[in-house]
């Protein structure tokens, strides 16, 4: 069960999270190789090594900054991010987590490797800032969430007891470095993407939707809907 009364802060992942995943998988894998050949004049077969060499950075900081790639490609990235920012959108249920949540007493932050220009880009469309207490971007703490180092910076900016602290994210590696950190709570988001198939998670609970954790009278909620996967951690 997760029960909400051992719980003192909500930690939330954004890209995959709250908001579907299939925009940035379109956007990295297929929407900005082809614009990035049309606008140098390149072979398009030029684009599987330009995908090759975004995944290379997989887990850092570069992974994730917009002012990387645009200095890397010589493109405005955050302009190509807005010729399909229609594709940008909630995941099921998540905006009616978030406004349960701020009607709680819980702290609620967004900690998320996205950098400020993909932040400010997805709240200007969803409104999504006004549910939080707090936002925290990678690029502000220096480390990817993939770091330990992210965790340490976090804590000093924003305290948090690990112990009474839920972490939500769909990144196995992201859950893998809270988990090493101790944080108590952990739910793995298990189809961040709503256009590819669900996955299961080795050493968290897997979610499938957020109603499950704010549905019933009373502050314990039943772990019904959220799936157990392989030897995992206990969610409360």
């Amino acid at each position: 069960m997760l029960d909400w009364n051992t719980i003192d802060t909500v930690l939330l992942d954004m890209d995959g999270t709250l908001l579907d995943l299939h925009f940035d998988s379109h956007f990295w894998l297929e929407h900005l190789p082809r614009r990035y050949c049309e606008l140098h004049r390149l072979d398009e077969a030029l684009q599987a090594d330009l995908k090759a060499r975004i995944i290379s950075e997989s887990g850092t900081l570069n992974w994730y900054s917009l002012d990387y790639w645009s200095r890397e490609l010589e493109l405005d990235v955050v302009a190509l991010k807005r010729e399909v920012q229609h594709l940008i959108g909630y995941r099921h249920e998540a905006e009616d987590f978030l406004a349960w949540l701020r009607d709680q007493p819980q702290r609620v932050v967004l900690a998320t490797n996205a950098d400020r220009h993909g932040i400010d880009l997805k709240f200007a469309l969803t409104g999504m800032g006004d549910y939080f207490d707090a936002v925290v971007s990678s690029a502000d703490l220096g480390h990817a969430k993939e770091e330990q180092a992210f965790w340490h910076k976090l804590n000093e900016i924003e305290p948090f007891d690990p112990a009474r602290t839920l972490f939500i994210d769909d990144n196995p590696q992201v859950l893998e470095s809270a988990h090493t950190y101790g944080i108590a709570h952990l739910l793995g988001v298990r189809q961040p993407d709503s256009k590819r198939p669900a996955r299961d998670f080795e050493r968290v609970h897997g979610l499938d939707g957020f109603a499950v954790l704010t549905e019933g009278a009373g502050p314990e909620v039943a772990n019904a809907g959220v799936s157990s996967d392989g030897e995992g951690k206990e969610a409360s």
